[in-house]
């Protein structure tokens, strides 16, 4: 894919500095008004497929605006990304990689080589190999140590090794297949690990751990003290042996895990071309199959690729990730909001706020363009959010009265995942009223009519109005499910991974790498023997400072014999 091809600074262009002066006109223009002028909005604005309907009607935009964002969307060549990304191209161009985690299932129009290896080929033997251990281990056929049968599985894995299964497991609740239990451990804080195994049969418990490179110092950490726990269980079993019977792995890296102990049969596969946080679908699904059963993991994937599907064939003006990334684009580029909430009303979702905040601000938290140059825009807003009743007692009052605009998500299904009358109804009236809310607010008229009814003076009408008045003009859209299954679930998923790349694309930046994150890491491996040693010659002050007192309070070091060290003067300081 080449730049050179479309505009090679987009925000240069003629149809940039359009929206800019939409944008402007737009704020001036009430969005409740958007209504009355345009009786078939909400039809028009909207999009129905098999799974859910996407409502993108209450949104600060009119059609001459979504036809200024579609003509970015082809200024950028987003058709022309979108093609290259399904055939292979290396479009994670500063790792020089693929980005094909629509291949993990089905996705893709046609197969792709990596290497002269088919990927379909490949993706298809192991999820075989996943469906068989599936099966082992709920038919009781797999076992630890003592010989018996695994009841529970710890997960120990970070970021999307994490984030993306237990999101899953969660939101599938109603779905779930067998008697194993599945846990997960993400966090190096020893806390996680401890807590979880308290409740654990130690031979009966067998760890998964998922790191794409095998080195990941948080998830390695776990895994040695889970074989630790294991040892302390059973001291007459070697090391190999509660690794052979007990372990499995999950990585890009098969060797490094067949050399930390685990057997060739239990290391699972997914590949260098499958960012972290798009690999759900991968082996990294393992425990969501474990939970729910290989079929509707299956299910899940399947959603997933109808969603492929619809992004790559449909036509941008009807293409549900394309209009989402283009409104996420017109308001944290032009109109300058920087924040976006996610708002469940299905309790099952609750963690898919932080699943979606990992997904797209690792992709799309960028400030250098493809070109290598300063953007000198905004590419992304601050993903936050939760489920909504919980929600509304708690940050909704930011929404509605804050003169901050927050674009918001609310997302629901029509069919209740659960048998008690009343509730679902409750649920779904909450979250078509925040939405109107937002959008229409209360004026001081309304405010005062109210208040007099209540039979208030005048005079405190008069007092009270201005603390009740919501201005309202706060957008959102609304994707209500059918109903919450695997298939959907793969769906809504698949939808936000494809409206993060779209945005990207227009916006000219990479989102398939996360440079950002190596750095803390680097520098955390470099201080860590320095929280020992007190080695703190070129660390800055409050660095110094903060390892000396928790020498100090641990007891490694008295005050007295604390050394003068030279601190680093700050970057750019002069001496």
């Amino acid at each position: 894919m080449q730049d050179a091809q479309f505009h090679s600074s987009i925000s240069q262009s003629a149809i940039w500095k359009q929206l800019q002066a939409r944008a402007l006109e737009m704020k001036k223009h009430r969005l409740a008004d958007f209504f009355a002028e345009d009786p078939a909005r909400a039809s028009d604005f909207s999009l129905e497929l098999p799974e859910f309907l996407l409502d993108y009607s209450k949104n600060q935009l009119d059609r001459r605006v979504l036809v200024d964002l579609l003509h970015l969307a082809r200024e950028a060549g987003l058709e022309q990304w979108r093609e290259d990304f399904f055939a292979g191209k290396p479009i994670n161009a500063t790792e020089g990689r693929p980005v094909l985690h629509p291949a993990l299932r089905g996705g893709l129009a046609e197969d792709v080589e990596i290497g002269g290896v088919s990927v379909t080929s490949v993706v298809s033997a192991e999820l075989g190999r996943l469906k068989e251990f599936v099966v082992l281990l709920h038919n009781g056929d797999l076992t630890g140590y003592s010989g018996k049968r695994i009841t529970d599985v710890v997960n120990l894995g970070v970021g999307g090794s994490h984030l993306g299964p237990q999101t899953a497991i969660e939101a599938l609740r109603a779905h779930r297949k067998g008697d194993v239990a599945v846990h997960f451990v993400s966090n190096v804080d020893g806390a996680q690990l401890t807590d979880v195994l308290a409740g654990l049969d130690a031979e009966s418990t067998l760890f998964i751990v998922s790191s794409k490179t095998f080195t990941t110092s948080e998830t390695m950490t776990n895994a040695r003290s889970a074989l630790k726990w294991l040892q302390r269980a059973a001291p007459e079993a070697s090391a190999e042996t509660l690794l052979g019977k007990q372990f499995v792995a999950v990585t890009a890296s098969p060797e490094a895990a067949q050399k930390f102990g685990v057997l060739p049969e239990r290391v699972f596969r997914f590949w260098d071309w499958v960012g972290g946080r798009f690999s759900l679908w991968s082996s990294i699904g393992l425990p969501i199959a474990i939970a729910c059963g290989f079929e509707n993991f299956r299910a899940l994937l399947d959603g997933a690729a109808s969603m492929d599907r619809h992004f790559r064939e449909a036509p941008l003006e009807a293409n549900a990730p394309v209009i989402m990334a283009l409104l996420s684009v017109w308001y944290c580029t032009f109109m300058g909001y920087p924040a976006h909430a996610v708002l469940p009303y299905e309790q099952a979702l609750h963690m898919l706020p932080a699943y979606l905040q990992q997904a797209d601000m690792e992709s799309n938290g960028k400030s250098v363009s493809r070109s290598g140059a300063d953007v000198g825009y905004p590419t992304g807003p601050l993903i936050w959010g939760q489920t909504g009743i919980n929600g509304q007692h708690a940050f909704y009052q930011y929404l509605h009265q804050s003169p901050q605009v927050v674009p918001a998500d609310f997302i629901g299904s029509v069919t209740p995942g659960h048998e008690l009358d009343g509730h679902h109804e409750i649920l779904l009236a909450n979250m078509f009223a925040q939405s109107q809310a937002l959008m229409n607010g209360v004026d001081a008229e309304s405010v005062a009519r109210e208040l007099s009814a209540k039979g208030l003076s005048q005079e405190e009408i008069k007092r009270l109005t201005p603390f009740k008045v919501h201005r309202g003009g706060k957008p959102s859209n609304t994707i209500l499910l059918k109903e919450l299954s695997p298939r959907s679930l793969g769906a809504l998923i698949a939808l936000y991974e494809h409206k993060i790349f779209a945005q990207g694309v227009v916006l000219q930046i990479y989102s398939f790498d996360q440079w950002g994150v190596e750095l803390g890491k680097g520098l955390a491996n470099k201080l860590e023997p320095k929280l020992a040693s007190g080695a703190l010659e070129g660390e800055d002050g409050s660095t110094v400072q903060l390892i000396e007192y928790y020498r100090r309070i641990t007891g490694a070091v008295t005050p007295a014999e604390l050394p003068e060290v030279e601190v680093a003067e700050p970057a750019g300081e002069q001496a």
